[in-house]
């Protein structure tokens, strides 16, 4: 059995600060951009043919504090994340609660 070198790569601190860090994301509020709470955020998706790239967002659509509430997945890419000054926001353009109510459900695989 051979054992593979990995090449470690100094990266800029500065640079990873720019990001969002994903438990960060997780239960935070997705909004329409009209000031509308319209899910929050469940999970995320990373795409297995791209590792690293997030493809879908799973939201949580109505409930309350996590009961009751109903699963649909979107795209990632459609989200728009807006940082503040010591927060920042989700917003789904354009969606509704009742829009993405009738999105098919997602249920996790077992």
């Amino acid at each position: 059995m051979s054992v593979n070198e990995v090449d470690i790569i100094v990266v800029d601190v500065k640079a990873v600060h720019r990001g969002f860090r994903v438990s960060g994301l997780l239960g935070i509020s997705v909004e329409n951009g009209k000031d509308e709470e319209i899910g929050t955020i469940d999970d995320l998706i990373v795409d297995r043919e791209r590792v690293g790239r997030i493809a879908f967002a799973v939201i949580e659509v109505g409930g309350f504090l996590g009961i009751g509430g109903r699963l649909v997945a979107i795209e990632y890419d459609s989200l728009q994340i807006e940082r503040g000054d010591d927060d920042f926001r989700v917003i789904l353009p354009g969606a509704t609660k009742e829009a993405l109510k009738s999105l098919p459900a997602f249920e996790y695989a077992s």
